[in-house]
């Protein structure tokens, strides 16, 4: 079997924007007629530098190969090949790691419709037959009322949902920066408010963007102490790892973080020096093999990976495939139910029951075909100024 083409879409999502404002997606056609999707699941003011990537490595790396041979594609989009050598490359970041995983994961649903299996079971198979799902408390915003984010993280409870998180003091950028003792008071306000209503039947994430300094960060996690949060998200910007794992020192909140990293080399530091104690291991930046054995060296350091989600369906069911084979797996984000767009633009929906993902056992990556009919009917369309929640 040979890949034999490329074809990629930038896909506007309707309002209220669930995962983003536009999506870019890739299909490989292969000469036996099997068809798989991939996605570039960060493509945020990107998207058509992310297309013209796509199409620049896809002639020299992706086009006549055999898609079953993953290894040897993953390598070569990563490391170069001695014929088309491009070794100041060989150290992708945020745009060349979304076109390899991109690439990678559509190989995958290439390779699982071609055996008649999830991929799943070509990766150790079913370990967890369903999955904790978590969302973002998208029926309250920061600037809100504290005393409003108490029901509207019940919602979710009586939705079934036993993990949710919220970013309390946006924005995103600058960063690094100072958090006032204001801010500080508001942050208190609403994790009391939330930790009342739910009680102990829910766990709560704060899922901040790496924004704070270091001396701030901890501040604010001596207030998380006291609601019992599960974790703080990216306290402080991923590139000093000496300095987030000063913050994991001072506070007995477990860190996590991911999101941002791509590469089994960019984790082993992480763990060597203990800076987290959740891998929020992004498919979407590394393909879903290259996310096993990020698993897999986190579960050496007993580590837990809940898998960063805030994109389409493709990347979130990439992410599926790997959860269900991982022993250290803890809780796979989403998108509320993935209902609404997520679910009209796929054959097979994700399913998601009572806050938990029921896997698919269909082929591939389990969604069976995109919709280029409903794809072609929804353009890009320009990006606007980001909600203050600052949710990604």
């Amino acid at each position: 079997m040979k890949i034999t083409d490329v074809k990629t879409y930038i896909v506007g999502v309707p309002p209220p924007y669930r995962g983003g404002r536009n999506w870019v997606f890739l299909k490989l056609s292969t000469d036996e007629g099997i068809e798989g999707w991939g996605e570039c699941n960060a493509s945020f003011l990107r998207q058509y530098t992310l297309v013209q990537l796509i199409q620049e490595l896809s002639e020299k790396y992706v086009i006549g190969q055999d898609p079953f041979d993953i290894e040897r594609i993953w390598e070569a989009l990563y490391k170069s090949t001695k014929e088309y050598s491009a070794h100041f490359f060989q150290h992708p970041g945020i745009l060349t790691g979304q076109v390899i995983a991109a690439y990678e994961m559509a190989c995958w649903d290439i390779v699982g419709k071609a055996l008649n299996q999830p991929v799943y079971r070509l990766l150790g198979g079913n370990k967890n037959e369903k999955l904790r799902a978590y969302t973002y408390l998208y029926d309250w915003a920061a600037g809100d009322p504290p005393e409003k984010a108490g029901p509207a993280a019940l919602k979710l409870v009586e939705k079934g949902f036993t993990l949710f998180k919220l970013d309390p003091l946006p924005p995103i950028a600058p960063q690094p920066r100072e958090i006032s003792l204001k801010e500080l008071r508001y942050a208190d306000a609403v994790f009391k408010n939330i930790r009342n209503a739910v009680g102990d039947n829910c766990d709560i994430g704060c899922g901040t963007h790496g924004q704070y300094n270091t001396y701030s960060a901890i501040k604010l996690a001596k207030i998380l102490e006291k609601y019992d949060i599960l974790w703080f998200e990216e306290p402080v910007p991923p590139e000093n790892i000496d300095e987030m794992a000063r913050v994991a020192q001072h506070t007995n909140v477990p860190i996590a973080t991911g999101e941002r990293l791509s590469t089994k080399w960019d984790y082993r530091l992480l763990l060597e020096k203990q800076a987290a104690q959740i891998i929020q291991v992004n498919v979407g930046l590394s393909g879903i093999l290259e996310a096993k054995k990020i698993a897999g060296m986190a579960e050496a350091y007993y580590t837990q990976i809940a898998p960063w989600m805030f994109c389409g369906p493709v990347a979130a069911a990439a992410n599926i495939q790997l959860d269900v084979t991982v022993p250290n797996f803890l809780a796979q984000e989403g998108i509320e139910t993935m209902s609404g767009f997520h679910a009209e633009i796929v054959e097979v929906p994700i399913k998601i029951e009572k806050g938990y993902i029921i896997p698919s056992t269909k082929p591939g990556l389990g969604i069976g075909k995109v919709k280029e009919e409903v794809l072609i009917k929804h353009p890009y369309q320009p990006e606007q100024k980001p909600a203050a929640s600052g949710r990604s």
